[in-house]
């Protein structure tokens, strides 16, 4: 029996105002009654304390289940900083360190190629010349996306081409070994530590995590972590007695018309992918987070010590990387990049706190954890089109305003 918790109190108790924080619901209603999605369930956290769980909407767009608060929902890349957290457990055991490279864990990745950009690969043409990386990948690298790997889904150039388009794609198509292959082959983007590129690093940060504990990541995980903080839910498959409770996304993008889903998650992946592959409920996820905030911690649980976390949610960005984060999400101006979360470190266009730390999905899920505040909030939906973008906003006022001391 875990001995998490993360027991209810009232928004008043800390400091929040119930009349302000229901705000949140008729604004969910509104963009249901667009057609913007079927439904979408919030939980939110203050001290330590669970102030709002609460379901809105339809489990899906084709039957008239109403959306329930244990809803199930794929996590793309929120999988991440679950999987930078199996990555930190084995730091703190001393079976990997920041500065070690890659290839001491994966020895596929050794030598590694660094391609010239010039215009004619830029637009997309072979053949690509490269150079010798300065050095290697480090384990920091990937946690903090500056080891030069990239999506194939995230450029057009004719490196893109090489790689994966997503960590889905890769989990869904690909096993380990062929992803170490073809990630092998392939040149990389950039020279490592020097660009902040979006990519697939984390997967690989995964691929290490079973390399150095002879486990499968999700089991790594599931003993680790899910099982101590109570989080039930938290899986890279759906077993078939949950799966009638997995959220569906509308047929449709509601502003091309395009045909849109999610993947599903009741099927098993090629490889359990660190990048994108597990699904979740929000108050599962919100477990997590207020460890996270917790410092390593939550109710009588500790799953990292407090200086590893302090490591986690301090940005590593330097004067020299290049900073893209805000290309990937333009709500991230303001933001740095810490071991595999984004870390504000400046205002930006959204209400919060120096040291406010976050990381998004890319089929609507979203979370924030703001150690100022003592402030955990987890949404989600399944938005895979550019609507998913406004709802980051839209919750973050939302939830800042209601705040009262």
């Amino acid at each position: 029996m875990s001995t998490a918790a993360l027991p209810p109190a009232s928004p008043e108790s800390v400091g929040v105002s119930s009349a302000r924080l229901a705000r949140i619901t008729p604004m969910l209603h509104a963009q249901i009654e667009a057609g913007i999605l079927p439904g979408a369930v919030i939980a939110i956290a203050r001290h330590g304390r669970l102030i709002l769980h609460e379901a809105v909407g339809r489990l899906a767009p084709d039957n008239a289940t109403p959306m329930p608060r244990d809803a199930l929902f794929a996590l793309a890349s929120m999988t991440k900083p679950v999987t930078g957290v199996a990555g930190l457990i084995l730091w703190e055991e001393g079976r990997l360190g920041l500065a070690d490279p890659v290839e001491r864990f994966l020895p596929k990745l050794a030598n590694r190629r660094v391609a010239v950009l010039t215009d004619r690969v830029r637009a997309g043409h072979g053949p690509i010349e490269t150079v010798p990386a300065h050095r290697s990948i480090t384990i920091l690298d990937l946690m903090r996306h500056t080891s030069g790997l990239t999506y194939g889904g995230r450029g057009t150039t004719a490196v893109h081409a090489l790689y994966p388009a997503s960590s889905n794609a890769a989990g869904a198509s690909l096993d380990s070994a062929a992803l170490l292959d073809q990630l092998a082959a392939a040149p990389l983007l950039y020279q490592p530590g020097t660009v902040w590129n979006y990519g697939l690093s984390t997967d690989v940060v995964g691929l290490v995590v079973e390399a150095i504990s002879g486990q499968r990541l999700g089991t790594f995980l599931e003993q680790r972590l899910f099982r101590p903080l109570g989080m039930a839910d938290t899986a890279f498959q759906v077993p078939a007695d949950k799966a009638a409770r997995l959220a569906r996304p509308l047929p449709r993008d509601p502003d091309t018309g395009a045909p849109q889903s999610v993947p599903d998650r009741t099927r098993p992946l090629r490889f359990e992918c660190g990048g994108g592959g597990l699904a979740s409920s929000a108050l599962d996820y919100l477990r997590f987070a207020q460890m996270l905030l917790g410092g390593g911690i939550l109710g009588e649980t500790r799953v990292l010590g407090r200086k590893t976390v302090e490591a986690m949610r301090n940005s590593r960005m330097t004067p020299d990387i290049e900073n893209h984060i805000a290309d990937l999400d333009p709500n991230s101006a303001g933001y740095g990049f810490g071991l595999t979360v984004a870390v504000r470190t400046e205002p930006g266009t959204l209400m919060g706190s120096p040291g406010e730390f976050y990381w998004n999905g890319a089929y609507g899920t979203l979370w924030w954890a703001d150690p100022v505040e003592d402030l955990a909030v987890v949404f989600m939906a399944q938005v895979p089109g550019e609507q998913r973008r406004q709802f980051r906003p839209l919750i973050n006022a939302l939830v800042y305003q209601a705040l009262t001391d």
